[in-house]
């Protein structure tokens, strides 16, 4: 599997941006494509969720109500539709897929290791 996203940039605090994660070599429809993120100095965390199969969608606690995402299955892509942005939203965000089996643990879904695909980063700079 491969994956690249995009869609990154610097926008004010309130703002909004979209990210894309486009993918390819899926072998099957049961996958988990995850966002995650990582600011300077901090370790990757997970950001959202979707079970590409059956749209399941999952969110960390500090992302809820201003994050969407979302698929397009014809066109193999991931959103992540980011709204009122905050400084400390700033960070590299990056897309990973996983086998769908992934979001059956709650601790395991944003778990970083259960994830085998890896896209390179894209970076996201919310000024105050």
């Amino acid at each position: 599997v491969q994956l690249q996203a995009s869609g990154g940039g610097l926008v004010q605090a309130g703002g909004s941006l979209r990210l894309s994660c486009a993918a390819s070599g899926f072998t099957g429809p049961y996958y988990t494509i995850g966002w995650f993120r990582q600011a300077p100095g901090k370790g990757r965390e997970g950001v959202s969720l979707i079970n590409l199969s059956g749209g399941s969608t999952y969110y960390a606690d500090s992302v809820k109500g201003r994050f969407t995402i979302s698929r397009d299955n014809a066109k193999s892509t991931v959103y992540l539709q980011m709204s009122s942005l905050k400084p400390e939203d700033t960070a590299v965000y990056y897309c990973a897929a996983g086998p769908g089996s992934t979001l059956l643990s709650t601790r395991g879904r944003w778990t970083v290791a259960n994830y085998h695909s890896w896209g390179k980063g894209t970076l996201v700079t919310v000024s105050s």
